[in-house]
């Protein structure tokens, strides 16, 4: 059984027991968060579509918090003593999924 569910605008194929990597989500580590916002869900063979979404629930236990690896960012133009260096690290939410259930 799978499902693909939206969380803040991001859809993720989601399966019971899968870890999976999300936008920063304002929850604390341990907390149970219920996503409503499921797009499509197959069990047994069978394919639910929704329209646009289907009437099943995804329970998930949040993990931790993490930032991801840094990426630079350079400008540069060609002589004229321009340069400009960035850096960005994204914060991210780690989920696992607990259980898929159809209403």
């Amino acid at each position: 059984m799978f499902a693909v569910v939206e969380i803040q605008g991001f859809q993720y194929e989601v399966e019971p027991n899968a870890v999976i990597k999300t936008q920063l989500l304002d929850k604390q580590p341990e907390e149970t968060i219920e996503f409503d916002k499921v797009l499509f869900v197959e069990k047994d063979g069978e394919a639910i579509v929704g329209t646009p979404y289907v009437n099943a629930k995804v329970k998930a236990k949040v993990l931790s918090h993490g930032k991801d690896p840094k990426v630079i960012v350079f400008k540069k133009k060609r002589r004229k003593n321009y340069r400009r260096l960035k850096g960005h690290r994204q914060h991210y939410t780690l989920l696992e999924i607990q259980e898929i259930s159809l209403s």
